[in-house]
């Protein structure tokens, strides 16, 4: 019999629940948001979730707690004690309203889902380094947040403090705070949350606000000056002089030479002919060979920070903006699925050459992607490729169809 439906496949919020259904093996689903939630959950917020006999709860921390209890009411999770189920609430109730709550707001700023505020943002992490240090204070002299075994807490704030990790910890920092840095090791490694945080890669520094570049304004041929006086002709270089060296490519991929078709011509009928009655077979026919070019599938990896669809255009805006430099290497549409406060980013690029990375690390938040090398031969990657080319049909994302609401264009 089904013990019930958690409703979040992606929110920060929603892997402690994950992770202790999989470490109970509870049998409940888990679902993107559908009618049913919908219907039940007007604030439109995960996780949420709906257990037998009309149980329905919201909050993280009741349907961590609630989950636990359903597999095991004596599990070492919830503490050994009334003092220490206490701490354990403590400490998930704090990093839910202090950390996490504070750590999402800077880094919208910073990558622009909302308007970029310095003094926000600088508010914001000087806030964060205050909380880092509250549990720097603990695990400097303790193995755990509560007592001297995994318990709830450590599962939660892990699993909130990633987000740290991700955006804003760097080298610097983890040097800082090395009690906070070993005790995020060992959770990232243990039974519970290895499976879900694989191979984790520490960022050097913490992200950064990067303004949009401003089109420059083009400059007025200058009046005719009077003719100046003959230069004297320079000295002819001696015979044994070493040859000036060549100039460096001014980007990675033009040591890669030029393809034999250039982005030009496709760029051209893509934007003047019939997506998918010309330009799209065009492309297929003339501009893709698998020698010089390869197809990326590309995914933003915070998609449970994402509120309006326009926002996240926005956001998908500012990338491309901050992509400027590769334009002539590769070609992309990205595009926002669903709807406000339910929605995703997702994308299809041609790239120069056999490798993702020269052509996007010249964006400063190009690590907030996810990318995926797609076959070019294979007709479900073609298919995906189509869509993302024509926004003609909605993505299907976990096995269900999203109605693409708004996308950009990189070329």
């Amino acid at each position: 019999m089904s013990q019930g439906t958690l409703y979040g496949l992606t929110q920060t919020r929603a892997l402690a629940p994950k992770v202790i259904i999989k470490h109970f093996n509870l049998d409940v689903k888990i679902s993107d948001k559908d009618e049913v939630y919908h219907k039940y959950f007007p604030l439109n917020k995960a996780p949420t979730f709906i257990g037998p006999k009309g149980l329905k709860l919201h909050e993280v921390m009741a349907i961590s707690v609630y989950l636990i209890s359903l597999a095991d009411p004596k599990s070492k999770l919830l503490g050994k004690n009334a003092a220490e189920y206490a701490e354990i609430i403590k400490w998930c109730s704090f990093s839910n309203s202090e950390f996490l709550a504070t750590v999402a707001k800077a880094h919208r700023s910073i990558i622009g889902i909302t308007p970029y505020n310095k003094k926000l943002v600088d508010e914001s992490l000087s806030y964060l380094e205050q909380v880092a240090d509250v549990y720097e204070t603990r695990l400097a002299n303790y193995t755990y947040l509560v007592g001297e075994r995994v318990t709830l807490a450590d599962i939660l704030v892990a699993t909130f403090l990633r987000r740290g990790f991700d955006w804003y910890f760097g080298t610097e920092w983890r040097k800082k705070h090395p009690g906070t840095t070993r005790w995020f090791k060992t959770l990232i490694g243990s039974e519970y949350l290895a499976e879900f945080i694989p191979s984790y890669e520490f960022r050097d520094k913490p992200e950064e606000y990067v303004p949009p570049k401003k089109e420059k304004k083009k400059q007025e041929p200058a009046a005719k000056k009077e003719e100046a006086a003959p230069k004297k002709k320079e000295a002819p270089a001696a015979d044994d002089e070493e040859p000036a060296a060549a100039p460096k490519p001014k980007h990675p991929l033009e040591a890669l030479g030029k393809p034999k078709a250039v982005l030009d011509e496709w760029k051209r009928v893509y934007s003047n002919e019939d997506t998918r009655e010309k330009a799209i077979p065009w492309f297929w026919k003339n501009q893709y060979d698998p020698e010089e070019w390869s197809l990326w599938k590309v995914d933003y990896r915070y998609n449970d920070e994402l509120t309006l669809t326009f926002m996240s255009n926005n956001l998908v805006g500012g990338f491309f903006n901050r992509l400027s430099a590769s334009t002539k290497h590769m070609f992309g549409c990205m595009v926002v699925y669903g709807e406000n406060n339910n929605n995703g980013i997702t994308g299809a690029f041609l790239v120069r050459g056999q490798d993702y990375q020269p052509a996007f690390d010249v964006a400063p938040d190009w690590e907030s992607y996810e990318f995926t090398k797609l076959d070019g031969s294979d007709e479900e990657a073609k298919k995906f490729i189509n869509n993302m080319f024509a926004w003609d049909e909605p993505v299907i994302v976990n096995g269900e169809p999203r109605e693409i609401a708004d996308g950009k264009v990189f070329k």
